[in-house]
């Protein structure tokens, strides 16, 4: 958890600060919960824009978020290789600190930006609107976003995508779901990957994950997939390429108002600043 954005305070103990809970008297209590409001609500707003921002340029926004080290980036870069000559993709990636991340994408002729997060713990979307301003949305078909790897925090947060993404790998354990419900709650897929490790770490078992999964009402559909040996892959780059079907056919018959998505930015500097951003990009 950071302690820049408020997002110590959480469902599990909100209850401790509203609705009759026993800080709710406390000054620090009433201030705690004021600032996650107003938080989130501002959020909420920045994200609506930037939604309205790739829909207004037909772009399909992926948010993708996992623990550490569970192989995002090694998926974006086989998705890259197997799509780059069919597909303009933009990636916008999310650390803490480095470039790291960000350089393995570049090396593929693939646009990334970096947003290096400092202490935050989850990207925001006023940090995704920033990254905006450094994106020509016309000469993308998709952004993928990857999160800053943490299973808790980036889940609060909507970022103006489209559709979450959450990679399960075999090496934590098929039990996540059960402990981290809200990011794997709200997922539109699910990935179950390093899947070419199942035959050694043989105490994951996939079908007791989806149990985990449908335990927390997560009806979104799982898929097994191997960056390393590929398997999987055919079916994921088939997913991608349907939702981008979906989202172009919903916005032919949805066009976005064009006010929506250009009003006039504000960045007053008077104004509370993210964390920095590494605005350095290497195009295609």
């Amino acid at each position: 958890m950071c302690d820049t954005c408020g997002c110590n305070i959480t469902h599990g103990n909100e209850s401790l600060i509203k609705a009759g809970g026993k800080l709710e008297k406390t000054e620090s209590g009433r201030e705690a919960i004021s600032v996650l409001h107003s938080l989130l609500h501002e959020n909420d707003q920045t994200a609506q824009h930037n939604r309205d921002h790739f829909d207004q340029h037909h772009v399909l926004a992926v948010n993708l978020m996992s623990s550490p080290g569970a192989g995002k980036t090694a998926l974006l870069e086989a998705t890259i290789k197997q799509l780059d000559d069919c597909m303009r993709i933009a990636v916008i990636e999310g650390d803490l600190e480095t470039e790291n991340d960000a350089e393995r994408i570049r090396k593929l002729g693939v646009t990334a930006i970096q947003i290096s997060t400092g202490s935050a713990c989850h990207l925001d979307a006023h940090m995704i609107h920033q990254a905006l301003h450094n994106l020509d949305l016309d000469d993308f078909d998709i952004v993928f976003i990857e999160n800053v790897g943490n299973l808790v925090c980036p889940a609060s947060f909507d970022l103006g995508q489209h559709l979450n993404v959450t990679l399960l790998s075999v090496p934590e354990g098929d039990d996540k779901p059960a402990k981290y419900p809200v990011m794997f709650r709200t997922s539109d897929l699910v990935i179950i990957s390093k899947s070419d490790l199942l035959p050694i770490l043989d105490d994951f078992i996939p079908e007791r994950a989806i149990e985990y999964l449908h335990s927390i009402a997560c009806d979104a559909p799982v898929l097994e997939l191997s960056s390393k040996d590929e398997s999987g892959m055919h079916e994921w780059l088939e997913w991608v390429c349907h939702q981008i079907e979906v989202r172009c056919n919903y916005l032919e018959e949805n066009p976005v108002d064009a006010s929506q998505a250009h009003h006039h930015h504000e960045h007053d500097a008077d104004k509370a600043q993210p964390p920095v951003m590494k605005q350095s990009e290497i195009s295609a």
